[in-house]
């Protein structure tokens, strides 16, 4: 195994720990505050900090970690979650609900800064890693390494989803919180023991504006992964869960199809590279890949809605065959965007401009979250699928400008 390899191998299982309790952080809050009988709104609300942190923490995160390593960032990152545990735990059970509302907010804000500077440092760490082992052995194996990242990485979040179910029933919410903490500290003295100290660290930018003045198919990507990720959240994070409630489900039953379509989801993305032609200049046939997922994923939420509008089959069992469609092209989609964004990066701040994507797919997932609750109160799920099909319908206008040439792709843009 060479040394790229092996860097490899160690942040991918550091995220994979990370994600386990991410995603079971979700379920612990989900599942203990519906007990406590909030509301779906509410519920969703608690998670708007969550969040809108991601879109300065990514941004920052990859200014950081171009200045001071990868491996600094990733400790960072993991000690920042560990700290969110431990101030949810603090909550009381006898404080009013305005308090305990505004403090689960304030430390979920908290775990989604952590989560974004995790994620930004970790797949700037696959960039550099991938150019590290195409040095030794001269295999490129960019788009295979990102897509099992990333499919794997969905995949033991659906895991922590039952795992947090599994905690709260078995240790309670306060209890829970602390054994993930734990398991969390292992993994940073692990991280820390294991990869190079200045991995990743580079001339980072001297100036906001050349910080945020990325190529042209960076902001271009980046404006497609708002679109992205705000057509999936729009009704995924609180007009699916309440329609299947709504429809005779049980929260449990809920849960666990979450559950399993997050595990699908993540099996499909690792094995997207098998769907995808590969070109020799990396771009062209990606790029052009990028924008036919695009257009038949936008198709999707417009079938949902004419079958649900012409009372074709029951409708819980319309929509959730519909999201299992949309499940696969959406995680096709997301694993040619990770790729991508890692191909249109520059090899010197390659972290920055991972960084500022990550942004943008944050910015995505906050206004899906928001809408979400907003556009089922005013029109029901139709209401919501019509908010995925415009976000799709940008997505795909703004992939066919993207930029299939190397020389085109690194230009910034409104220069040269």
């Amino acid at each position: 195994m060479t040394a790229g390899q092996r860097n490899y191998a160690i942040v991918t299982a550091a995220y994979w720990g990370f994600t386990l309790t991410d995603g079971a952080l979700r379920m612990l809050v989900l599942l203990h505050f519906f007990n406590l009988g909030y509301s779906p709104f509410t519920l969703a609300f608690l998670f708007l900090l969550y969040e809108a942190a991601g879109v300065v923490a990514n941004v920052i995160g990859g200014w950081l970690a171009a200045r001071f390593g990868i491996t600094r960032m990733l400790a960072v990152g993991l000690a920042t979650q560990i700290v969110g545990f431990l101030l949810l735990s603090a909550m009381s059970p006898d404080w009013t609900a305005i308090l305990s509302v505004a403090w689960v907010v304030s430390a979920q804000g908290i775990c989604g800064v952590a989560k974004d500077l995790t994620k930004t440092a970790c797949k700037s760490a696959i960039k550099v890693a991938e150019a590290e082992a195409r040095g030794e052995d001269g295999e490129g194996r960019l788009f295979r390494w990102v897509a099992w990242f990333t499919g794997s990485k969905n995949a033991m979040k659906g895991v922590g989803f039952f795992l947090g179910g599994l905690l709260l029933q078995t240790l309670g919410f306060r209890y829970g919180l602390w054994a993930m903490a734990a398991a969390l500290g292992v993994v940073l003295v692990a991280a820390l023991a294991s990869l190079p100290p200045h991995m990743g660290r580079a001339k980072a930018s001297r100036s906001a504006r050349e910080l945020l003045g990325k190529s042209r198919g960076v902001n271009l990507l980046s404006g497609a992964r708002v679109a992205l990720f705000g057509a999936r959240d729009v009704w995924f994070v609180v007009g699916v869960p309440v329609f299947l409630y709504s429809s005779g489900w049980t929260f449990t039953m809920v849960g666990t199809f979450l559950a399993l379509w997050t595990i699908g989801y993540g099996l499909v993305q690792a094995s997207a590279p098998a769907a995808i032609r590969r070109s020799p200049d990396g771009l062209s046939s990606e790029v052009e890949a990028a924008r036919w997922w695009s257009l038949g994923l936008a198709l999707v939420p417009i079938g949902i809605m004419g079958f649900l509008l012409a009372g074709l089959g029951r409708s819980d069992l319309v929509l959730v065959s519909g999201l299992a469609v949309f499940g696969l092209a959406f995680a096709v989609n997301s694993s040619v965007h990770s790729y991508l964004i890692l191909a249109y990066a520059g090899s010197k701040k390659a972290a920055e401009d991972v960084g500022f994507y990550y942004a943008a797919n944050a910015l995505g997932r906050f206004l899906g979250t928001l809408l979400s609750g907003l556009l089922y109160q005013i029109g029901g799920i139709q209401a919501c699928l019509i908010g995925s099909a415009a976000m799709l319908a940008a997505c795909w206008l703004l992939t066919l400008a993207l930029p299939t040439r190397s020389q085109d792709a690194v230009a910034v843009a409104g220069g040269g």
